[in-house]
């Protein structure tokens, strides 16, 4: 017989079928025993006798031949999918036995602390609503690709091993490259921008590196990274009004299609208008002292507290939980950041902020070749080591610019995760490569 998938139960009444999957959670009621067996699609009810479900409990792997039968009318479970069937077991095998579990699997949420989570995250990730992370997480990512297919954008894969370390502030993890040095990328920023001169429009999808020495709940060293790059633009607006639209078609593909992930977080996407609003750093810097008397207008950069300030201020005014801010210091910004024509200490770089944190970055790039490695040189970037970067520019290349974000923190500020290591299935971080590293001498030493 083949398999039958739980989800198809409901259109089998009065058929024997073949089920495969774990076993959820169990009920003993006196001669009758009720099994929740789950598949990946989702949860149905097999009734049992006691003796052919001797030793079962939760995460051991059955297969179940059995009926389905209609459930009566005042038994009808309605938060399943399908609890208006249950299946009346003729045979269980027993495929694989699991060990007893550490903590119950069966609880509506989780209660365990971020350690336990992730050093169990085999077991963990059964959980429905671990899983409905990783689900919201999966339509971001697809309806990334989508956005920027629709708007004629072509999809590579950058490298993750790279010769030097362009991108300036945050650290990289340094790697022995056979006998030279090499790094894992920070960024795919060189590589798309290079592939700008080649064909126009493109898009990528890739783990990136950080080794920042941070242990924030917003900071992870390895990331996935969804990143654009397009040339032949008007000016640095253009790639911000491209952004928005990648965001906004990111955030209707998860309110259409993650209805019930959402509920289960008790969430709703953010309120975004017509037009999200925009302020230069200096403007938005000037609010913030105007509502709170707190000084930031000489500072390089938003401090958080800043950034829940001008979300605040966004949400009040303009009804929008993002806001867009542009303009920052340029010496403090990569390399290759395009100077503001009327004011080149600032650079036509910009932000995306969403219910008070970082979602986006992006900005126009310097194509001009000569500017561009008078500025690899004053940022202290040496031009052999970005020489197949750089001669896309010698060759010719247009008026070009891009964006990027982590869909780790899309997903963590839209389903509102204290931590983002909850939205990263295998987070890597000071302290962690899948095990605690200070808890395990012998990762350590190696």
């Amino acid at each position: 017989m083949n398999r039958t998938l739980i989800s198809e139960t409901i259109s089998k009444v009065g058929q024997e079928v073949l089920l495969k999957g774990w076993v959820n959670t169990r009920r003993d009621h006196g001669q009758i025993v009720f099994i929740d067996l789950r598949d990946r699609t989702g949860i149905v009810q097999i009734v049992a006798s006691p003796g052919l479900v001797a030793g079962l409990h939760s995460e051991d792997v059955i297969y179940v031949t059995g009926l389905v039968k209609a459930r009566p009318e005042k038994l009808v479970n309605l938060k399943l999918a399908t609890g208006t069937v249950e299946i009346d077991a003729q045979k269980i095998e027993l495929v694989s036995k699991a060990t007893k579990l550490p903590f119950d699997l069966g609880q509506e949420t989780l209660q365990l602390e971020l350690p336990t989570l992730l050093d169990n995250r085999a077991l963990t990730l059964r959980h429905p609503k671990v899983q409905a992370i990783f689900r919201v997480q999966e339509v971001i990512i697809d309806a990334f690709h989508r956005a920027l297919k629709a708007k004629d954008f072509m999809e590579f894969q950058a490298p993750s091993i790279i010769p030097s370390i362009p991108e300036g502030g945050a650290e990289v993890f340094e790697v022995k490259y056979f006998e030279h040095k090499a790094y894992l990328a920070q960024s795919p920023q060189l590589y798309k921008s290079l592939l700008v001169s080649a064909f126009e429009r493109v898009f990528s999808v890739n783990q990136v590196f950080r080794a920042e020495p941070s242990v924030t709940t917003s900071h992870i060293a390895e990331f996935t990274s969804l990143d654009a790059e397009m040339g032949f633009i008007d000016s640095w607006e253009e790639v911000k009004d491209m952004a928005e639209y990648a965001i906004k078609f990111i955030l209707d593909e998860v309110q259409k299609n993650c209805v019930k992930e959402l509920a289960l977080f008790d969430v709703t996407i953010p309120v975004v208008p017509a037009k999200i609003p925009h302020l230069k750093m200096r403007e938005a810097q000037q609010i913030i002292f105007e509502r709170t008397g707190r000084d930031c207008r000489h500072e390089k950069d938003l401090a958080p507290d800043d950034e829940r300030e001008i979300c605040k201020w966004a949400t009040e005014k303009h009804h929008s939980e993002l806001v867009f801010i542009s303009h920052y210091p340029t010496k403090f910004r990569p390399f290759y950041t395009y100077p503001d024509d009327a004011d080149p200490e600032y650079n036509q770089g910009f932000d995306l902020l969403g219910r008070g944190r970082e979602w986006l970055t992006g900005g126009r790039r310097i194509h001009d070749y000569q500017i561009l490695l008078q500025h690899a040189r004053e940022w202290k970037v040496n031009p052999a080591k970005i020489k197949t970067y750089l001669q896309a520019f010698e060759y010719g290349m247009p008026p070009l610019g891009g964006f990027a974000f982590g869909a780790e923190r899309i997903t963590m500020f839209v389903l509102g995760l204290s931590n983002i290591r909850e939205a990263s299935m295998f987070p890597r971080d000071m302290e962690r490569v899948d095990v605690r590293l200070r808890s395990n001498n012998s990762v350590t030493k190696k």
